[in-house]
This record gives C-alpha cells, structure tokens and sequence, in this order.
C-alpha cells in the first residue's frame, strides 16, 4: 500500500489518537478517556477514523495524504467488526470523488496482486477484482427492488417518510411505526441491497441520499443525494468516500443533528471538534476514502473472519469467536 500511494506523490501522515470529539455520525460509537495534566482533566476521545486530523492537514496545505491509522469504534464486534482496527485513508485535494473511486479500484487489486490472489474471497463467495466493477447509484439499486428512493427525499434535506414505509413493507421488508426514514434505508439495504450485490465482482454504490452523507457534499446535479460510495466485495463493505463537504455552517448544523438523534436513540452525544469546523473555513475541494485494511487483507488472503488477519485479536473463549490458533 505504501509503495502504491508514494508513487503518486502522496505524503504518508501519523495524525494523533486524542481528539476532541470521536465522529460526526449518529450510529458511530467512540472510546472516552481522560487527559490529564496539572491544570486538571479534560475529556478525549481515540478516533473512528483520522478523518478529522487529516482535514486539518488539508487546511493546512498538504495535497495528497494518506495513513494506515488506527481506529476505535465502541458496540462493534463480529466476523467483519473489530473494536480496534486499522483504517487506511486518503484525500486528494482539488479531485472529484470520481478520482478517489477509481482510486480505490486500484487499492483493492494492488492488495490483491500483493499476495498473489487472483480472487478475492469470503465464506462461500468469490470476487474477481480486476473485472470490471459494477457502478450503481442507490436509486437505481432501489428501484431494482421496487423503491422509487428519489421520491421519499427533497432538496432541503428532508425526508417523506410514509409513502416510503408503504413501498419498502410491499418490498417485504418489515417497519414498525417508530421506525424514522433512516431506520427503514438502513433495513432496505441490509435486507434487500447488499445481500444481493453482484458475488462475483467489486461493486460500487454511489450517490447516496444525503440524510445518510454526514460529511460529503451535496451532488451538484441533485440536493437531494450526495457524493458518497460505497465499494463491496463478497458481499463485504469494504470503503466508504467522499466528494468532501467544506461547508463550515452546513457541517455544523449537520453535526448537531446527528448528535440529537444519538441523544435521542442511544442517550449520549459528542462535543463537537471546534478546531475541524475551523479548518473547514479554509480547507480546499477534495475527496477522500476511507477503507477497512484489515477486511481487504481478509477477503486477499481468504480468512472466515477479522480476527484472523491481526496480530492479536481480541479473544472471547466462551464462543471461539476472534480466537487465535496455531495457524494463526
């Protein structure tokens, strides 16, 4: 990855673990700590990603960075989920997210090539990644199931909820009535999108709807989605981009939103980074993807599970779950 990134000029950053705030997204858990010093203790948090960081060094006039960091998300475990893991993320500044898609084709198969896979593989699923990739947007993904997605949005940012329920229930897919607009996208694409991808090649979901784009910029050619993808393979999700939002007062508002849903779902909120809406005042157009290395070495080297591609997993003996083994 290193050799990948450095020969295209891209500078390699460490940026810190402490941070003001762990994220921006309402269902994004972080770690809490305590820094203290003699003027006393204040609150810190280890990041879900070094999303934030790297902005301010785009602020701050780098152009093309990236890192191989590592990441904390709190309430996460399983086969694909690791509490602490490691996150490889870029930016380009002055690119269109186009660049960055096409960016991370290219991570994959350099992944890949780097032991020698010619597929990539998952529990049962294979994926060439060096076939074409499948590109679609979330509304043509929907309306592949029979959800007319571009209906249920407006250009402002909100959302119809009803006639949604109404197509996603005839869908199959089941909404109780306390279920938001976002509880009911977040089912139709664990129930009816990505189990159903292409098995046998990357696919790339793009254009987004903008509720569900905390951090990207709207699509200039429609409010009403955003310049987010997705990339998938064997049925893994794999990296997640954007068209980045520079909008200091938007992103503001959208932080504060998110927040008040986590206060209202899960009973807790996050400080918000004044320092990274600051930098967002001066920060230039860019793009930027952030993607799971340990999944990639995972589906590259064919493991049943994340656990099995770290140096040392976190171990629940009772079930066998992360457990190492002699073959490691």
């Amino acid at each position: 990855m290193r050799n990948f990134f450095e020969g295209q000029g891209f500078t390699e950053v460490e940026t810190a673990l402490l941070g003001a705030s762990p994220c921006a997204e309402t269902h994004l858990h972080g770690f809490r700590t305590e820094l203290v010093s003699g003027e006393g203790a204040v609150e810190r948090w280890l990041p879900t990603s070094p999303e934030f960081a790297c902005k301010k060094l785009l602020a701050a006039g780098e152009t093309r960075i990236f890192e191989l960091a590592r990441a904390f998300r709190n309430r996460e475990s399983g086969p694909t989920h690791a509490a602490e893991f490691t996150m490889l993320e870029w930016y380009r500044a002055g690119a269109p997210y186009a660049e960055v898609i096409a960016d991370t084709v290219a991570v994959i198969r350099a992944g890949a090539a780097a032991v020698g896979a010619t597929v990539l593989r998952h529990r049962g699923r294979a994926a060439d990644p060096f076939a074409e990739p499948v590109r679609r947007t979330l509304a043509e993904a929907f309306a592949g199931v029979g959800i007319d997605l571009l209906a249920s949005l407006r250009a402002d940012g909100s959302t119809e909820r009803e006639e949604f329920a109404l197509e996603a229930r005839d869908a199959g897919v089941v909404v109780a009535e306390s279920d938001t607009w976002s509880d009911i996208f977040t089912r139709v694409m664990a129930e009816l999108i990505e189990p159903h991808l292409d098995p046998q090649r990357l696919t790339v979901l793009y254009e987004y709807p903008a509720p569900e784009a905390a951090l990207a910029r709207r699509a200039p050619h429609d409010a009403r989605v955003a310049e987010r993808f997705e990339v998938y393979a064997c049925g893994v999700e794999l990296a997640n981009g954007f068209g980045e939002l520079t909008d200091a007062a938007e992103q503001r508002a959208r932080y504060i939103a998110a927040m008040d849903e986590k206060a209202r779902i899960y009973g807790e909120r996050y400080p918000i980074d004044e320092d990274f809406l600051k930098a967002l005042e001066i920060m230039p157009e860019a793009s930027g993807v952030a993607l799971g290395f340990d999944r990639l070495v995972m589906l590259a080297t064919g493991a049943d599970r994340i656990g099995q591609v770290v140096w040392t997993p976190a171990v629940d003996w009772e079930n066998g779950y992360n457990c190492p083994s002699a073959a490691g």
